[in-house]
């Protein structure tokens, strides 16, 4: 395509529908051209090779699985409407696999039934259904989609931690191998799939929709979700309590200015609703701060949502305090951030009124501190007391550290060497190959489209002849051709197209090296060769061609 497409707004996104790699079947559904399917298969072809150097077994699962094994685990409740549910004829509750642990542990219990077996890890590079509510950036979030999953197993928590950490290192040689040296791992919450430690491998662009955590000083990195920094402990004197008028002023930037004091002097009260919960949740934080769900949702161990029935509380909204708040109909939790906070306000539980002078120590003695607070930019490390920083990133793979989670709800055992029955410790490590591929022209394009890595470039060569009509020159072209593809991979434009076309088209394939065959350069017994990335323009006698080509594609 010519022009940029309509929908698309990513760079991934516009270079993969103009340059012929993806179609839209359905929204976050894409066909494969083959210019993608050749980048595909490199991508999956080098995560094969990384997982195999450390002991990977290659397995296939099925992708409709029995609701049972979901159920067995617990997850066919707990997922959303994410996980795609349906009845097969017979009337068997039956899924479309978003991911595949409750398979591994299937098929794993019933061979691995000695620690003589232990430890293994077995993977699969299989298409994956999620009914992702927000599919966006063609192939970077998308509903279907081909993922490397592997699942290991193990006798111990120290075993598991040392395979962890290998596999941490080969996801590292993973991304350089296919051009994202720049991709880091950062601490991430364990989220829907469980467990204790997890990680996320990050690309560090503006595209990205993920927040990240970054100090500089001492290299501290962590997503948004699970990240913690050091709040300085206010250090006010105790001031008497004095409850003062405020009309109508419920929101915390209202009320400092109407004080004339900082916001991080107020003490907000967050309240949400809890899952299987009759009882909101009242969450008080500094009134500078705003509270992380996901750290919350981790604390309570159930999912939360904003709290929206005004009318079955008496809840004073806009007005609500720690301070003689009743709490025999609500739950509390206070943000370690108003740990030791002297002289602070909070809403005094009473229209139009707040209370100044609050100390937590002196006012509100059983008061219970969780860290549920997000990390703000410049805020301090709590490591070495380095500013924060705060950048965008995309996910591009994910381990985790699942410990018994799966394989004791789905009662997987083992005979130990002491006779005794216990329960393996497992490990899952997922990538997305197709949104690997989209990364990879976010992280290496420029104006005209993808300028590919070599290792997973859909083709090594990129012949473009020029007036092909004339006999000289279609001898030309078709004899590099020919030769140049007993040893590359070569692609040729033989096309009557003009120059311009041609190489626009050469553009947006994104091929490492091109040559140019023409009328002008035959004559003279030569062709050009052009780098994609533009660095290199070179005319080379065609008795050189291919010792050239191979030099520059060993650089």
């Amino acid at each position: 395509m010519k022009e940029k497409p309509g929908d698309a707004s990513l760079i991934s996104h516009i270079y993969l529908l103009r340059g012929g790699y993806i179609r839209q079947v359905s929204n976050g559904i894409y066909s494969m051209l083959l210019p993608a399917k050749r980048v595909a298969s490199k991508i999956e072809n080098i995560i094969r090779e990384e997982m195999d150097a450390i002991g990977g077994q290659e397995v296939l699962f099925p992708v409709v699985l029995p609701a049972d094994l979901l159920k067995e685990s617990g997850r066919y409740d707990s997922i959303g409407s994410e996980l795609v549910r349906f009845q097969d004829r017979t009337g068997h509750d039956m899924v479309l696999g978003m991911t595949h642990e409750e398979a591994a542990v299937h098929l794993a219990r019933n061979e691995a039934l000695s620690y003589t077996k232990y430890p293994f890890m077995i993977y699969q590079i299989q298409t994956k259904f999620r009914d992702e509510p927000r599919s966006r950036g063609g192939l970077i979030r998308v509903r279907e989609f081909t993922m490397k999953d592997a699942y290991s197993f193990h006798t111990s928590h120290d075993e598991l931690k040392e395979y962890y950490d290998r596999v941490l290192e080969a996801y590292h040689r993973i991304f350089e191998r296919v051009g994202l040296s720049q991709v880091i791992s950062v601490r991430s919450d364990s989220g829907m799939m469980g467990g204790d430690v997890a990680h996320e491998f990050m690309l560090l662009t503006n595209a990205g929709e993920d927040t990240i955590v970054l100090c500089e000083k001492c290299g501290y990195k962590a997503n948004m979700e699970v990240a913690v920094s050091n709040v300085p402990c206010s250090t006010d004197k105790e001031q008497p309590l004095e409850e003062v008028y405020t009309p109508d002023i419920k929101d915390i930037d209202s009320l400092a200015a109407y004080l004339n004091i900082p916001a991080s002097k107020t003490m907000k009260a967050t309240v949400f609703s809890v899952e299987n919960s009759s009882r909101p949740l009242i969450v008080f934080i500094r009134g500078d701060l705003q509270v992380n769900e996901a750290k919350l949702r981790k604390v309570v161990k159930s999912d939360i949502a904003p709290f929206t029935a005004y009318d079955a509380t008496d809840l004073n909204f806009g007005f609500i305090g720690a301070v003689g708040l009743d709490k025999n109909k609500v739950d509390v939790l206070f943000d370690s951030s108003l740990r030791g906070e002297n002289n602070t306000v909070c809403g005094a539980n009473k229209v139009n009124y707040h209370l100044k002078g609050v100390s937590i120590s002196r006012d509100i003695k059983d008061a219970v501190f969780v860290d549920v607070a997000k990390v703000n930019e410049n805020d301090l490390c709590i490591h070495c007391g380095g500013k924060l920083s705060l950048r965008r990133g995309i996910e591009v793979g994910n381990i985790f550290q699942l410990g018994t989670k799966y394989t004791e709800s789905m009662n997987m055992t083992y005979i130990d060497k002491d006779g005794e029955r216990k329960h393996p410790v497992m490990g899952c490590y997922g990538i997305g190959v197709g949104r690997l591929i989209g990364c990879i022209i976010e992280a290496h394009h420029d104006d005209f489209g993808p300028i590919w890595p070599k290792t997973v470039a859909p083709w090594q060569i990129h012949i473009c002849m020029l007036n092909g009509n004339i006999e000289e020159v279609n001898k030309a072209g078709q004899g590099l051709y020919d030769k140049l593809g007993r040893k590359f991979e070569v692609i040729f434009d033989d096309r009557n197209a003009a120059a311009g076309i041609q190489f626009a088209d050469a553009d947006l394939l994104g091929v490492p090296v091109r040559i140019i065959v023409s009328k002008r350069n035959v004559e003279k017994g030569e062709v050009e060769i052009v780098t994609r990335d533009k660095k290199t323009k070179m005319a080379v006698p065609i008795d050189h061609v291919e010792s050239r080509v191979k030099e520059l594609l060993s650089e």
